[in-house]
Order: C-alpha cells, then structure tokens, then sequence
C-alpha cells in the first residue's frame, strides 16, 4: 500500500511511540505531535491524511482543535482517542464531526479499520450526501421509542438515565438499543452515533429534513 499519512497528536510520549511504531509497521507514515498546540499552529501547512487526536491534553482539548480545524477549513478524517469513561466527550467529538472514537491504548484490529474508511472519506468527499441519505434511510427504519433511545445515546446518555427521561425501565432501554442497532445494521455506540449524526439526527428523535417538513 501507499505510505498514508496519520497525524498523531498525542502529549504521552510512549502512546505516541507505541501507536507510531504499529502504525509503521502497517505501512502508514507517521508524524507525531507532541502537543495540540504544535498541530494547530502548524495545520494551514500540513499534507492532508488522517488525525488521530488525543481527547485530553493539557495544552488544548481534542475538542478545541476540532473547533481549531473547522475554522481553519480544514477538513480532515478525525479519529479520537479517549480514556475509559470518556463516552459523553467521545460522542461530543462526534457530533463535531469526528469519524469514530477508540479507547486508549487502541486496538490494532480498530484503528487500522477506522483508519481505512477515514482515508476512504479523504479520497472521496463527494460520497457525503450519499452517506446522509442513507444514515436517513436507516434511522427511518426506527420505532419512535428506537429514535427516543438513540437521542439518548447522541446526548451521552448512559441507559439508566435514559430509562428515568423516558419513564421506562432500564432493561427496556436495553431491549430497544439493540434493536435499533440490528436495524441500523451495526455492532458499536460508535457507529450508531456516526449513521445518527450522518443524518443530523436531533436530540428530540427527528431528523433535520423531517423537522422542515412538519413546520
């Protein structure tokens, strides 16, 4: 394969030297970035490929240099490392338009995956109204309850108290997230947050084109 290019943006240096070394063994080429800041300064310059961004650090947030990027007009596959626990900033991260998250230290199996597709979107953006359509199509297959669950699930919510907003039982909260997720025909939060947001789906369980349309 053709030497891809991840940046790595991480303040822990043996994270950095680990994640580098799996990475290079597969074949990509890494920069590493000590800091969010060094990125940031640096990003009207950079070659294009994919960011994987440290969620905390000391200097700027993964979210900040999010926002960074998105005011640079720079847009780059994003994939977000967090700590356990993480979930509510993981899926914040998401809804500024980042691919997936993993937690640290990264699976190989998952990284080299979520990387895959993140060099699939760098190589063709014009598949992204594709996406939105489809994500649509998918979330329509939901139960109202399903798309009251999977608002939920886009705020961070964990099941329990998901169960206390909705006035349902905890184990009913779980019976319809798996539901939702054989319908939208997938394995993890991460890639039912991504169809969710794919089709800008509302806290309120309503898509934006549905909205529109019931005004």
């Amino acid at each position: 394969m053709e030497n891809k290019l991840v940046h790595l943006v991480d303040d822990e240096e043996e994270v950095r030297a680990a994640t580098a070394f799996m990475l290079e063994a597969e074949g990509y080429a890494v920069r590493s970035w000590r800091s969010a800041t060094a990125f940031v300064d640096a990003v009207a310059r950079i070659d294009p490929g994919c960011v994987l961004l440290d969620i905390r650090m000391p200097d700027m947030s993964g979210l900040e240099v999010q926002q960074q990027l998105k005011q640079a007009s720079v847009n780059l596959p994003v994939i977000v490392l967090t700590g356990h626990g993480d979930i509510t900033v993981a899926v914040k991260a998401m809804r500024a338009g980042a691919l997936t998250f993993l937690e640290k230290p990264p699976e190989r199996e998952a990284l080299i995956d979520a990387l895959s597709e993140g060099f699939d979107r760098l190589a063709d953006v014009s598949t992204a109204a594709a996406r939105e359509e489809q994500a649509r199509r998918l979330i329509a297959r939901l139960s109202e309850r399903e798309r009251d669950v999977l608002g939920g699930l886009t705020r961070g919510l964990p099941n329990k108290y998901i169960a206390y907003d909705l006035d349902i039982s905890p184990r009913t909260v779980e019976i319809h997230r798996a539901n939702l997720m054989s319908k939208l025909g997938v394995r993890s939060l991460s890639e039912a947050l991504r169809i969710a947001f794919s089709a800008d789906f509302g806290h309120n369980g309503e898509t934006r084109s549905h909205q529109n349309q019931s005004r």
